[in-house]
């Protein structure tokens, strides 16, 4: 038994090693979702929403701020709820989204009007949203992004697009991450 278990083993671990990435799919259901997500954000984000942003973000999310300093869901509900910063309006530009099965990654800019702690910080940005299906729903487990030093190139993949180099802010999910830490 033991002499048939070995090669077994050995077969099924070097099947799982050749496995090809997964593609991403072009399900418009999934990608429509999604940007609708995104949408939603932002709406949440200019009503104060913290019900809706709490669905939005996975009681999991994590993020980098400038200072390097880890932002939790807590961390991002808590700075929200206080209103030291506070989007005003936005807009969004292209948003691409690629699904990989239960997993996705959306890309785009957005131009908001928000202020920080009174100071005006409005501007342009560029963002980078990682979002899992769980139970059916899509939610954000990941974001990043940075301010553009001019207007936000019509495609997001545009080469020069001016990004403000120490930046490392999600930008409509909470422009907070900018040197509040």
């Amino acid at each position: 038994m033991k002499s048939l278990l070995a090669p077994i083993l050995l077969a099924l671990s070097s099947s799982t090693a050749w496995a090809a990435p997964p593609q991403p799919s072009n399900d418009p259901g999934s990608v429509n979702a999604i940007k609708q997500l995104e949408q939603d954000m932002g709406d949440a984000m200019v009503r104060v929403d913290l019900a809706k942003l709490g669905e939005i973000y996975a009681d999991d999310f994590v993020t980098v701020g400038s200072s390097g300093k880890v932002l939790t869901k807590k961390d991002l509900m808590a700075d929200f709820e206080s209103s030291h910063n506070k989007l005003e309006s936005f807009e969004n530009g292209p948003i691409d989204v690629r699904v990989f099965g239960n997993v996705a990654v959306a890309y785009g800019s957005v131009s908001e009007k928000r202020l920080r702690g009174g100071k005006d910080i409005s501007g342009n940005y560029v963002w980078m949203d990682l979002l899992e299906n769980r139970n059916g729903k899509w939610v954000v487990v990941r974001s990043a992004g940075a301010k553009v030093d001019k207007q936000v190139p019509d495609r997001v993949t545009d080469r020069g697009s001016g990004v403000s180099s120490g930046d490392c802010s999600h930008p409509q999910r909470g422009a907070h991450l900018l040197a509040r830490m």
